[in-house]
């Protein structure tokens, strides 16, 4: 699978940036547009799972997964994404949404003193799937195992930012790990980009941290900014795709993931 498809870490050092929003924002414009997605949910609190409208309890989590990483075969553990029975019928046989569910065991990883042979368990997972032209892989926000697991098994990674000075920070952090953490252990890692998420165009603070983050990563920086929405929350707590809420509330916002999905992949 390895070099066909994009995996991509979705990674922030700091929490409470909306990591895992972004990353679902990212499976509704893939299921928008056809992109054939795998989800995995490394995050012990596994908000994606929830999210993405996956009954915990259902296939194998990730941290079962990762113990038995040499003798795994990925499609018999993933569940289908609940998000696919709100397609219409023609649609939804010819769309793919599959999730590698999270749950609190796989914290059993997530320590900081983590062997490299235990690092590439996820990669070896995923050489040998395929069916899928994307992969996300929600990391949780620290840089311990489970971080690292999904980092040596991606090609890039994705950094999720508020416009704030302890989040700009931390984002500067992230960007100088993920430097190390390539030379070190995986030459295949880049730096995807950075998203903004909850920029609010009223604020002052936010346009200035704005114009900071534009002059400290350039080119990383993509656009567009994804605005904060009051629907946001309403719509996670339903478990729904932002591409299918209804109304028009929400739709710029769904524009805005479509566009950076075209970026990323």
């Amino acid at each position: 699978m390895m070099g066909s498809v994009q995996i991509l870490s979705v990674s922030s050092l700091k929490g409470g940036v909306g990591k895992t929003s972004v990353t679902m924002g990212l499976a509704s414009a893939a299921l928008h547009q056809g992109v054939r997605t795998l989800v995995v949910d490394l995050d012990p609190h596994a908000d994606s799972t929830t999210g993405l409208a996956v009954t915990r309890g259902t296939g194998t989590e990730a941290g079962q997964l990762l113990r038995d990483a040499k003798r795994t075969t990925l499609s018999d553990h993933v569940v289908r994404s609940g998000w696919l029975d709100l397609l219409p019928a023609e649609q939804r046989s010819e769309a793919t949404l599959d999730v590698v569910v999270g749950s609190a065991l796989s914290a059993a990883f997530d320590r900081p003193d983590i062997r490299p042979r235990d690092m590439r368990r996820l990669r070896m997972i995923l050489d040998r799937v395929s069916g899928y032209d994307l992969v996300l892989i929600d990391c949780p926000p620290s840089l311990a195992g489970l971080t690292r697991i999904g980092w040596s098994a991606s090609d890039g990674v994705l950094l999720v930012a508020e416009p704030s000075l302890f989040s700009v920070a931390g984002t500067e952090r992230t960007m100088r790990a993920i430097r190390m953490f390539s030379n070190e252990y995986a030459p295949q890692l880049k730096s995807a980009g950075v998203v903004v998420n909850r920029a609010r165009a009223d604020s002052a603070e936010h346009e200035y941290r704005l114009l900071e983050m534009e002059r400290l990563y350039k080119d990383k920086l993509m656009l567009p900014v994804l605005e904060e929405n009051p629907f946001w929350q309403q719509i996670q707590g339903a478990a729904y795709p932002v591409h299918q809420w209804p109304g028009e509330q929400v739709k710029d916002l769904a524009k805005s993931f479509d566009q950076l999905l075209k970026q990323l992949v």
